[in-house]
């Protein structure tokens, strides 16, 4: 599990976890309340054992203090309440391996604010302990604050929240989703790596996310005209990203753009470093057969650890499909194997666009397995001037990881079409790469759905300017034939 164990969490300073025996050293006997109990005592302190359902991120109060925000759950109340942890500095604020970790709190105070009451953290009389949430039989803490003891107790009382645990994990799972499970216009979860932030010229944010998995190929409602095939854009952003950004990008697997038109908190967290986060209730839809994803009013973003069971179970998902070089390829045409081409690379391996497009070489040929999800002439008799004359042909390629143009010469038209052939016979061919159902199935004036087919093609990159090698970067079609 490669992956898994470079995505270790980094270790808090401080907090040395004390033994058993020294816990019990004053016996002090905790009366621990449940949280539905504990909400009838408002302005009192209580204490309370739960199961964390959802991690804040940590940063600087209106005053000096560090502040941090976690969820609880407990039997009496799944919705949870929140808890407000103050501290002089991070190193003192608890440190959730996942949710789902139990977690103890003594002489904590049920505070109300706005009509809505939550828990206030002490930092000069309130304590806390962490354990792990799945069933073991370790009952010692990972994480304790200075001031916590223990009690026998505690034992009997975190088997219990255990087993709990076990039939009610925390959160809602039957709404997370993966990128490969995405579907338009439904509200869903999305655990996932955040990769980089930024901010729109327009003002809006953009999160870019990654799970490992490929989100779906998009079908294409269009008419059948010459317009509707001959533009597409190659992402949803108002600019490309800069070759430093998109170098640091995974080569395998969907990266979404998620936009939001709101600030919060947990962004400048985001900028800074690389986290998990659980996005809740977001959703997608498809602009130019491009998946986009959105934050409703509604929406929340939750930092994860790295050894969140939600992160580990992805991660350990990705390891395996690194593993063959068939699963490498775009999940959705694993069963949909395509014959419509031939390519001259039969024996090189297959590499995704966004290999070739961080790739350290400006110039290069690889063998990839795409969607011509446009084209520019896509009629037969502008198709045929392209063979006689000396105009390209441009494609609009896409697999799951990017969207590149690639270009037809006049070189290789002839043997992409297979010689030359009738107007009628080069719509027919340009038809399939497209994904149009034949013209006794719909006529011009009807809304159709185009799928195009998964074809495998040969590709060389070039430059147009030496001066500007990155800037004036080509794709060429080479080695390929359309069958009959």
């Amino acid at each position: 599990m490669a992956a898994a164990a470079r995505e270790r969490k980094r270790q808090r300073e401080g907090d040395e976890v004390p033994s058993t025996a020294a816990m019990w050293a004053g016996e002090a006997q905790y009366v621990y309340m449940s949280i539905a109990d504990a909400l009838k005592a408002a302005g009192a302190r209580v204490c309370l054992f739960a199961a964390v359902s959802e991690i804040g991120a940590a940063f600087r109060s209106r005053g000096t203090d560090f502040t941090l925000t976690l969820r609880i759950v407990d039997q009496s109340r799944t919705t949870g309440i929140s808890v407000t942890f103050f501290a002089n500095n991070t190193a003192l604020l608890p440190c959730v391996k996942s949710s789902g970790d139990v977690i103890s709190l003594h002489n904590v105070v049920i505070t109300m604010h706005c009509g809505e009451l939550f828990v206030t953290f002490d930092k000069k009389s309130s304590s806390f302990a962490l354990f792990e949430g799945k069933a073991s039989t370790e009952f010692r803490p990972y994480q304790t604050s200075m001031k916590y003891h223990g009690s026998k107790h505690d034992d009997e009382i975190l088997t219990n929240m255990r087993m709990w645990l076990v039939y009610h994990p925390p959160g809602l799972k039957d709404l997370e989703l993966q990128l490969r499970s995405v579907k338009p216009d439904s509200n869903f979860d999305l655990v996932c790596k955040v990769l980089h932030v930024c901010q729109a010229p327009s003002g809006e944010w953009i999160f870019y996310v990654w799970d490992g998995t490929d989100i779906p190929a998009t079908e294409f409602q269009t008419f059948l005209s010459m317009e509707t095939f001959t533009s597409a854009p190659l992402h949803l952003e108002e600019t490309p990203l800069p070759r430093e950004v998109l170098c640091t990008l995974p080569c395998i697997g969907t990266v979404l753009r998620i936009f939001s038109n709101k600030f919060s908190k947990e962004i400048l967290h985001l900028q800074r470093n690389i986290y998990w986060a659980r996005f809740c209730s977001i959703t997608c839809k498809q602009e130019f057969g491009i998946w986009k994803g959105t934050l409703l009013p509604s929406s929340r973003v939750r930092l994860l650890s790295n050894e969140d069971g939600s992160v580990v179970e992805r991660l350990k998902m990705y390891d395996s499909r690194l593993t063959t070089q068939v699963h490498r390829q775009p999940m959705a045409s694993l069963h949909k194997a395509s014959d419509i081409t031939d390519v001259e690379f039969n024996r090189a391996g297959y590499t995704t666009l966004m290999e070739s497009l961080t790739n350290e070489q400006v110039t290069h040929k690889f063998k990839t397995l795409v969607r011509v999800v446009s084209a520019y002439p896509c009629q037969g008799s502008d198709l045929h001037s392209l063979l006689t004359g000396n105009h390209c042909l441009r494609l609009t390629l896409e697999d799951p990881t990017a969207r590149i143009h690639a270009y037809v010469h006049k070189d290789d038209g002839v043997r992409f079409f297979g010689g030359f052939l009738t107007a009628g016979a080069l719509t027919r061919k340009m038809n399939r790469l497209l994904g149009v159902p034949e013209p006794e199935e719909a006529d011009e004036d009807t809304s159709l759905a185009r799928n195009p087919p998964w074809i495998w093609c040969c590709l060389k990159s070039y430059r147009l300017d030496k001066y500007d090698p990155w800037g004036s970067r080509r794709y060429r079609i080479f080695g390929t034939e359309i069958r009959d």
